[in-house]
């Protein structure tokens, strides 16, 4: 009986400290036990949802900003044809990316380099979050948002194909690419499982799927395509570049979404992603328009705003790793290297129409390498210390991530432009390309003079 009721009054006491404890928290013991029991759910923050809807917008927004600046550096016949190739990419990638290409590049994990089909037709893909990769946000929200990635990637490529590829083997193109290039490279870098992702290399919004990918991409592209005819003859000069300043100013907006909602929240992150991003713009157009200015003896207003884009291209996958510092150190660089990447193409012999490689292959490629420098867990504590910071090993995975997207990027679009120019072939004929795009390929101009 003694020890019997020694046991009652432990647990007795027990009860009434379990109970002190519940009303300190604020809980009931009932409440208590539920807590134990269960874990909370994932609850949608309105104000998270709301940045990263508008950051998809501004990310939308840069596609038609992209055809813009391109627009205006073609020649006058070609306009209306380079335009289109962007715009349409609006509505092609739109398609593939609900029905399969969101499922392969995010979806559940198969070998570590590809998402299964699980999610084939947005099934699955609901109004509730997704913890896997943003906890505050409908699944809904992270899905249109990456949409807009790659809608605009395969885009970037046209610059190096301008004024003579058919627009009916690009659309084929489009698909096939986004298919065998975007979509595995995505879910390599950002899909939980994908073994770059695994092996610790950092790309906060872009600079190997996006940037690295175009650009390498558009290398081949410009080898395989061959040059525009009468390139180094006689004079291509850009016929609008107001109308390209206007896409650079569409860009620099849109890319505040672009990296800012990288974060997939609102918040610190959002915020340090976003003042990096303007920072490094603004160094990089400096830095460019002065070693322009050395170089050739006048500043010119086309050379300003390729220097911005090389900016926002270069601190694309820094930007949620990095301070306001480095990313003036990020952007002067970015500025000087595509400056000098763009004059080597005349040496190589390859008709890069609108420098896509100097600018977004070189410059994703400094990008990627300034992360491994430069990032700190200061700023990020889920990303990692770089080099300057006492970690060499992230810049030797930033390196081997680097070379696996050129080699895959390059030789997969190889491939893909081999078997289109045997089946459909990949160049207007001689009359369309002389004529112009416009007129030939879609029989309409884009101005009446």
């Amino acid at each position: 009986m003694k020890r019997l009721l020694s046991i009652l009054v432990v647990m007795g006491l027990l009860a009434l400290a379990n109970f002190a404890f519940a009303e300190e928290a604020g809980l009931s013991p009932s409440v208590t036990a539920a807590v134990e029991q269960t874990a909370p759910a994932p609850k949608v923050d309105t104000g998270d949802t709301a940045w990263v809807l508008i950051s998809t917008a501004l990310v939308m927004l840069m596609t038609p900003g992209l055809a813009l600046f391109y627009g205006g550096m073609v020649r006058r016949k070609n306009v209306l044809g380079t335009i289109m190739q962007s715009f349409i990419a609006l509505g092609v990638i739109t398609i593939i990316w609900v029905l399969y290409g969101y499922s392969l590049a995010f979806g559940p994990d198969v070998g570590h380099v590809i998402g299964n089909l699980d999610w084939i037709g947005l099934k699955g893909v609901g109004l509730e979050p997704n913890p896997d990769y943003a906890a505050t946000i409908p699944h809904q929200a992270f899905m249109i948002f990456q949409m807009m990635f790659a809608v605009i990637t395969p885009a970037l490529i046209t610059g190096a194909i301008a004024e003579r590829f058919k627009f009916s083997t690009y659309l084929v193109f489009l698909v096939l690419w986004a298919t065998f290039v975007y979509f595995p490279l995505a879910h390599w870098v950002w899909g939980v499982g994908g073994w770059i992702r695994n092996l610790g290399a950092l790309d906060f919004a872009g600079g190997l799927v996006v940037h690295i990918s175009s650009g390498v991409s558009a290398l081949a592209a410009a080898i395989v395509v061959g040059k525009r005819k009468g390139y180094g003859k006689e004079p291509m000069m850009p016929h609008n570049i107001t109308m390209t300043l206007i896409g650079a100013a569409l860009l620099w907006f849109g890319w505040f979404g672009f990296n800012g909602g990288s974060a997939v929240a609102s918040g610190s992150l959002a915020t340090s992603a976003f003042v990096v991003t303007h920072i490094a713009t603004a160094a990089a157009a400096l830095s460019w328009m002065f070693t322009e200015w050395k170089h050739r003896g006048k500043p010119t207003a086309l050379g300003a705003a390729s220097g911005a884009v090389a900016g926002l291209v270069a601190i694309t996958p820094a930007s949620g790793f990095v301070g306001p510092m480095a990313s003036i150190i990020i952007g002067l660089a970015a500025g000087v290297i595509c400056y000098l990447a763009i004059n080597l193409k005349s040496k190589f012999g390859y008709d890069d129409s609108l420098d896509v490689v100097g600018v977004h292959g070189v410059g994703g490629t400094w990008g990627a390498i300034a992360t491994g420098l430069f990032a700190s867990k200061a700023i990020n504590s889920a990303g990692n210390d770089g080099l300057f910071f006492g970690n060499p090993s992230l810049l030797m995975n930033q390196l081997i991530s680097i070379g696996a997207a050129w080699v895959y990027s390059f030789v997969i679009t190889l491939i893909i432009l081999k078997a289109l120019d045997a089946t459909m072939g990949l160049r207007v004929d001689d009359q369309s390309e002389f004529v112009g795009l416009d007129h030939a390929q879609h029989g309409e101009s884009g101005y009446t003079l």
